[in-house]
């Protein structure tokens, strides 16, 4: 039996297995970093051990560091999570030789799947259908497009498309370099890439008694970067007949290697129902709460038994039931590049949840969240808030929930990709079932990033903003609050707030009269009630209540029509704080792993300067326009968001 759990991991995942390990009566042991000491899944724990230091590479990818911990603990077993060292051989090794139970599959088997490379080759044996390797330095214009992977790791890491033979050495460059730095292995190869094709996987459960159950599959087309985003379970496409194929061959590929444990096998679907092994993740997946909600099935609580040698039930797989959908709140922002956020969370309230990391007792809302309010989203690791899943009797209803439950959430601080995520379960293409992995290529950010709020409303907004801060500043005035707000004997002047809307300066002007507040400048809009914290206005005919929450100079107002975030205007600007024309600012806290120029270099509009590392994503800094460059920062410095990392300015002509 497992009686006190070490989970090797951080953030939602080891909320999540807390919560199975809280319903086995198993005790539970965290490790945090130094931004994590006040983290979620530290006080989720009944004890927690610290890893001093901040970068994967000195906590949580530490397997000394980490045995060390569980032993200190007196834990008797070790979950590793996603992510960092859940597929690697070597700590399931070190654990079982420290006398602890490792909770995940053999180590064989995960070095026999860690290589794409070897994994390709193991299920073409095995008559798994795959796609056929093609070497870089031999691949024809008729081959291409290619997709360009990296050998070790997953998380859409390391991998590139290239469409011409041209640009192909520098693609299969910048994977390489990029899976060198993820996971340590610079080794890349190249197959066929289906512009098309769907990524449907399958989840796997097998015990150590030759039972091996595939729990159905799931639908993860929607991908930016090839790092998911909407995942659902069951696939709009897939049929009987072919879910059956999908999950002989999954069941195939994971006996194959004597897999034992939870799962997920990959493959690359096309419409005509042909499909090929991508890849065998020997651990959890993020997605797997959908997989939960539709069997019933308790993933982590499985994996555990299985550790501890329990037998899967007689009488098969169990049945599905309804349509579950899975959407991941990421801190990021994906008008601008889907550069990574970071910062101070204010605010995160998801309201209508039936569940937290567990399935409803009926249909209803889970949210699986790794953050609170007040937390910091740091730039050390993986940005994702939470994940929120819908479960009900049709895919129309679950979307529908789903889109309704974002939409209405209290997301202040940190900018997330809700207004994105809400776009696309509201997308006539993705509710029709008919979509695959290049609906980003198709359908631009221009429009899927959009802001939910109309114009007219983010105006409104800030007309709430402006008049609730009047308010506080009236009641804040102490004696003279009391006095009749709107006497005068002579007109009153108009008083003026101005808040940043994105790059956009909005200036709110209103007036104190006999009769209350009143804007001047929007005759569409009738004032109704204002409070502190609630504006009711009437914005063309329709009563629209505002809610307006204030940190600082941030202010967030949350009505029906969804968010909007401002940031007040300081009046008197401190002069130092003022940056020259040209400078290029750091648009995340980060570390700066590149200067690809020196001062006084002549630069082109477009061309990179430096490159900036956050949150395991790697960003290039561009000249905006042509000039001449001076720098400000040196290769391995560690910068916050705002930054100056380089100014270009115009090229001064010749004196006649």
């Amino acid at each position: 039996m497992i009686r006190r759990l070490l989970v090797a991991n951080r953030g939602e995942i080891a909320c999540r297995v807390f919560r199975s390990c809280r319903d086995l009566g198993i005790a539970t042991v965290a490790v945090y970093s130094d931004a994590d000491a006040r983290s979620a899944h530290v006080a989720a724990a009944d004890t927690a051990v610290h890893l001093s230091g901040n970068a994967p590479g000195e906590t949580y990818l530490r397997i000394d560091r980490i045995i060390a911990a569980a032993l200190a603990s007196h834990a008797d077993a070790v979950h590793p999570g996603y992510g960092f060292l859940s597929e690697n051989a070597d700590f399931a090794r070190a654990v079982i030789d420290a006398g602890l139970t490792w909770v995940g599959p053999p180590p064989a088997a995960i070095d026999a799947m860690g290589s794409k490379i070897e994994a390709k080759k193991l299920m073409e044996k095995a008559g798994v259908p795959i796609l056929t390797e093609v070497e870089p330095g031999r691949i024809t214009p008729d081959q291409l497009p290619v997709l360009v992977k990296a050998s070790a790791g997953g998380g859409g890491r390391g991998m590139r498309v290239a469409r011409t033979v041209e640009e192909l050495p520098a693609t299969v460059a910048a994977a390489s370099e990029e899976a060198a730095s993820a996971f340590g292995d610079p080794t890349v190869f190249c197959e066929p890439y289906l512009e098309r094709g769907r990524h449907i996987e399958v989840q796997i459960l097998a015990d150590s008694h030759g039972t091996t159950w595939a729990l159905g599959e799931r639908e993860c087309s929607i991908q930016r970067r090839h790092q998911k985003v909407l995942e659902e379970t069951p696939s709009p496409m897939v049929d009987a007949t072919l879910r059956e194929q999908l999950c002989s061959a999954a069941v195939a590929a994971a006996e194959a290697v004597d897999y034992v444990g939870a799962g997920t096998v990959e493959f690359l679907a096309s419409d005509d129902g042909r499909f090929y092994f991508l890849e065998m993740n020997t651990r959890l997946q993020v997605e797997h709460p959908v997989t939960e909600c539709v069997t019933g099935i308790d993933l982590a609580a499985w994996q555990l038994r299985i550790a501890a040698g329990e037998a899967l039930p007689d009488g098969g797989a169990p049945g599905f039931e309804g349509h579950s959908i899975e959407a991941r709140l990421y801190a990021e922002d994906p008008a601008n590049d889907w550069q990574p956020a970071a910062g101070l969370l204010h605010c995160l309230e998801i309201s209508g949840a039936d569940a937290e990391f567990a399935r409803p007792v009926r249909h209803g809302l889970r949210v699986d969240a790794g953050y609170r309010t007040g937390d910091s989203v740091s730039t050390y690791y993986d940005a994702m808030l939470a994940k929120v899943i819908a479960w009900a009797p049709t895919r129309a209803e679950a979307l529908a929930r789903l889109a309704a439950a974002l939409e209405g959430a209290k997301l202040h601080g940190v900018t997330t990709n809700r207004d994105l995520l809400v776009r696309l379960l509201r997308h006539e293409e993705f509710c029709s079932g008919d979509f695959d992995t290049s609906f980003f290529d198709r359908h631009g950010l221009d429009t899927l990033a959009a802001p939910l709020v109309s114009p007219e409303l983010q105006r409104a907004s800030a007309l709430a903003a402006a008049l609730a801060d009047a308010v506080v500043n009236r009641r804040n005035m102490g004696h003279l609050a009391g006095l009749p707000g709107g006497w005068r004997n002579v007109p009153s002047v108009a008083e003026r707030k101005e808040y940043l809307l994105g790059e956009e300066t909005v200036a709110i002007d209103y007036r104190w009269t006999r009769d209350g507040l009143r804007p001047d400048g929007y005759e569409a809009v009738g004032v109704l009630d204002v409070e502190p914290g609630l504006v009711t206005l009437e914005v063309e005919g329709v009563r629209t209540a505002f809610t307006v929450s204030v940190y600082g100079d941030d202010v967030f107002v949350d009505s029906a029509a969804g968010s909007v975030a401002l940031r007040r205007v300081d009046r008197f600007p401190d002069p130092a704080k003022q940056h020259a024309a040209g400078t290029l600012l750091a648009p995340m806290p980060g570390t700066v792993t590149g200067v690809h120029i020196a001062d006084g270099d002549e630069v082109t509009a477009g061309q990179p300067l430096l490159t900036l590392e956050a949150m395991k994503m790697r960003h290039s800094i561009a000249s905006p326009h042509e000039g001449v460059a001076t720098v400000n920062v040196v290769a391995g410095q560690q910068v916050d968001a705002g930054a100056a990392l380089a100014v270009v300015s115009p090229v001064e002509e010749p004196s006649s």
